[in-house]
């Protein structure tokens, strides 16, 4: 059985949100991590709609300290703190994010009962032998992270194959995913014969960026890039000047970092009425683009 990669799109909104899409948030689930990408206003109340308790959180990765990017985040450390979280509570950003989020905790006073580590990234910042987190420099009106999730591939075992030759648990199936050869009652069998590579998954979030070719290698190989799209395409000058992506812009994204899916998010309260014609854009440079709705849940 693979391990599942889960999304919950939060909110899908860009600066001014509507009755349909809320402030960004996106919640990434995987292997008992909980990783939070971006908390705009309202995002408790997005968490309680899709049924997920926030206390399951491990990580939070902030874009940038404009308000529909952390608006929510004085909040959900408050109800944290009422509700009985009891980890370390990671929280990543970009240059310049830790003089502003110790700012917030002086504004906005709560018990802070259980730790928080704080941390300016760029470069590689997290890895276990799962899976890594990186961050690269976006180019907007202030400091700004894009941020790539990177599942490792890894050696996993064939159950079925177990049922098969009725192998039972015990210390063997280590030396077996260790890539080494066992006896087991008496008969041996080939570690490649009872294993199959898990191939690497990399999910990419670009949020809040003028279009920049850098972008491409950032991307480069993505099974899903989750990507900003506030504009459509006869607005690239306005883009441009506001250090925003057009959706024909996305897409060229997509395509240059030979991506497999594209999903566009933090579109344009002028496109809610119809945002079929950014979809259109971007499908014309990529097929493969969806537009998600806030509370949609994307699996790999």
């Amino acid at each position: 059985m693979t391990s599942k990669i889960k999304i919950h799109f939060l909110g899908t909104a860009d600066a001014i949100p509507s009755e349909r899409r809320n402030h960004l948030a996106m919640l990434l689930s995987y292997e008992g991590e909980n990783i939070l990408f971006d908390c705009g206003e309202g995002t408790q109340r997005q968490i309680r709609k899709a049924k997920l308790n926030p206390c399951k959180i491990t990580k939070i990765l902030i874009s940038h300290w404009h308000g529909d990017h952390v608006l929510g985040l004085a909040g959900l450390l408050s109800t944290l703190s009422m509700s009985g979280y009891n980890k370390t509570l990671n929280i990543y950003g970009p240059k310049g994010f830790k003089r502003n989020f110790e700012d917030m905790l002086r504004l906005f006073h709560f018990e802070k009962n259980y730790p928080i580590n704080v941390e300016e990234v760029s470069g590689k910042f997290f890895e276990n032998e799962d899976f890594y987190l990186e961050a690269s420099p976006a180019e907007h009106t202030i400091p700004c992270n894009s941020y790539n999730f990177v599942e490792k591939s890894t050696i996993r075992i064939n159950k079925e194959k177990l049922k098969k030759y009725k192998i039972k648990e015990g210390p063997h199936l280590q030396q077996i995913k260790n890539g080494k050869d066992i006896t087991y009652e008496g008969k041996k069998y080939k570690a490649k014969d009872l294993t199959f590579e898990e191939e690497s998954k990399k999910i990419c979030f670009i949020v809040d960026t003028r279009y920049k070719k850098e972008l491409y290698e950032f991307a480069k190989d993505s099974d899903l890039l989750i990507t900003e799209s506030t504009f459509s395409a006869e607005l690239e000058t306005e883009a441009k000047e506001k250090m925003h992506l057009t959706s024909k812009q996305a897409a060229e994204i997509a395509k240059k970092s030979k991506s497999k899916k594209l999903v566009l998010i933090h579109l344009s309260a002028r496109y809610e009425r119809n945002p079929k014609q950014i979809l259109e854009e971007a499908k014309k440079v990529f097929k493969e683009t969806v537009i998600v709705k806030d509370l949609d849940v994307l699996e790999l």
